[in-house]
């Protein structure tokens, strides 16, 4: 290929990154809404190849059941989702198509991977996620305290001890440890540090919810020097009954009721030493873990499918009575 046809290319396939809300400059790929930065490594590129071996299979899983037993039309507004959302996989799975205007849909999904937003007109359809418009650091810790009766948000200059201070934005993994007291810096919300797993690595609940019911547990562990790393170095699936008691998963329907989640991801954290769980963060546009074994992310799609399935036939239901 000629040089000319190299740049050419180049250039096309930059702006279709900047049209779906992505660039790539010095080596790192920038994700625009939330600020999120993820480096090109090898790591990165072991990464996507585990992401491509689920997502072709899926996709000829999709084709098969839009053929044999079509699933719900969903108008995703303002975005559509791309195949490394948990949304999408979900959908796949049960046969669902992307419509592309209000009026060829079952039902509405609000689907914008930014921290706060405004959600669009619904033209007269349910809408999934539609009062879902802020899941800022601060918003979801005073939602937290509010349910729970107990709190994550600290005072960092009355405190004392470690603490993590993070930024508003939803996914930038931009958290750090700091010693308390200490004076707040402007954009930063500081909480109390919640020690989980073992001396040895963090634990991490990611709890995907569907219509406020905990769905499946990710147990994320990575080692305890890189606790705000965006990566696993191993991701097990679990039984939400068998991670969290029945008071405790009541918490969290109410949690999500009063967050406007219909579908999401919760980050819990357990105290190993109260054994109190804290919900630390809210996802709406999640994305499944890449070290998870194919077996348990098709369980999982299963069971999140099946969920969404579920969820659309209550929203249609409730929305008919009105």
């Amino acid at each position: 290929m000629s040089e000319q046809h190299t740049s050419a290319a180049g250039a096309i396939a930059a702006t279709k990154l900047q049209r779906r809300g992505y660039s790539i400059r010095g080596g790192v790929i920038h994700v625009h809404q939330t600020g999120a930065q993820i480096p090109l490594t090898l790591s990165f590129l072991h990464d996507f190849i585990r992401a491509i071996s689920y997502f072709l299979p899926l996709s000829v899983w999709r084709a098969a059941r839009r053929i044999v037993s079509p699933g719900p039309a969903i108008w995703f507004t303002p975005h559509r989702p791309h195949g490394w959302y948990m949304i999408w996989n979900a959908a796949a799975w049960i046969g669902a198509r992307m419509a592309k205007r209000p009026e060829r849909a079952d039902v509405a999904f609000y689907f914008e991977d930014a921290t706060e937003g405004r959600p669009p007109q619904a033209h007269g359809l349910a809408c999934i996620n539609a009062k879902c418009d802020n899941v800022s650091k601060s918003h979801v810790a005073a939602v937290f305290e509010a349910v729970f009766g107990y709190s994550l948000a600290i005072d960092p200059s009355r405190a004392e001890g470690p603490a993590v201070e993070k930024g508003e934005i939803n996914g930038a993994h931009d958290g750090r440890l700091v010693q308390c007291p200490c004076e707040p810096l402007p954009g930063r919300v500081y909480q109390r540090l919640i020690e989980t797993g073992d001396d040895a690595a963090v634990e991490d609940l990611r709890t995907p919810c569907v219509g406020g019911e905990p769905v499946v547990v990710f147990v994320k562990r990575r080692p305890k020097d890189q606790r705000f790393a965006n990566f696993n170095t191993s991701v097990q699936l679990a039984d939400p009954a068998k991670v969290f008691t029945a008071a405790e998963r009541e918490k969290i329907a109410a949690f999500a009721a009063a967050m406007n989640l219909d579908w999401g991801g919760l980050d819990v954290l357990r105290d190993r030493e109260s054994g109190r769980i804290y919900i630390v963060d809210v996802n709406k546009t999640d994305m499944p873990p890449l070290a998870l074994s194919f077996t348990a992310k098709v369980r999982s799609t299963r069971l999140m499918g099946m969920a969404l399935e579920r969820l659309i036939k209550r929203m249609r239901g409730r929305h008919a009575l009105r």
